[in-house]
Order: structure tokens, then sequence, then C-alpha cells
């Protein structure tokens, strides 16, 4: 098979965090990530939570538009994940724990 396989262990952990906080959105889950799992980059997480939208691992639940002081400015565009049809989170205890201990 050429190319990229389908399955990412990324995308699998981005699953179990979304299973355990319901939905989020990209720099919470990065946060989430960045405490239980190994380190990554915010750019691979908002890279995996775009292709696991278009594998319908995860839906785009809400795009929120929030007011507050940012070194770029007055708003802030949100958008929120949470689990699609497609995702198949593992759940293990200890990981849920985990991710738990994180909040």
């Amino acid at each position: 098979m050429r190319g990229r396989p389908p399955r990412s262990k990324i995308r699998e952990h981005i699953a179990e965090i979304l299973a355990v906080i319901g939905r989020g959105y990209g720099y919470q889950i990065y946060q989430y990530y960045s405490g239980v799992f190994p380190k990554v980059t915010q750019r691979v997480i908002y890279y995996h939570l775009k292709k696991g939208v278009q594998l319908q691992e995860f839906v785009v639940q809400e795009i929120r538009k929030e007011q507050g002081k940012f070194s770029w400015g007055s708003e802030v565009e949100k958008t929120y994940y949470a689990l699609g049809p497609n995702a198949k989170p593992l759940m293990k205890d200890d990981i849920r724990e985990k991710i738990k201990a994180v909040r």
C-alpha cells in the first residue's frame, strides 16, 4: 500500500482525550495531550484534528468567537471538536485516570 497509513497513534490519543472530556478546542486538547502523552507540537495536533474530521473520527461541534485580550487582537475563534461516528478510543483505565488528573 502506498502513502501514509490511515491509522495514527496521535489521533487515537486525541480520541481518548475527547472520550473523557466530551468536547474541546485545539489548544485545550493540546494541553491535555502534553500532560499525558509524549510531547508533540500544536501544529501536529491541529493537523490531526483536521484529518480526523475528514475521516469522520471527529466532528466540528461548534465554532465560537470569544472576546479577550490577546497578543493578536481582541477576538479569537475557537473550533470545538467531539468524537465522530468512526472514532474508536481504546479507553484504558490508566490513561483515563491520567487525563482526568490533568484537569
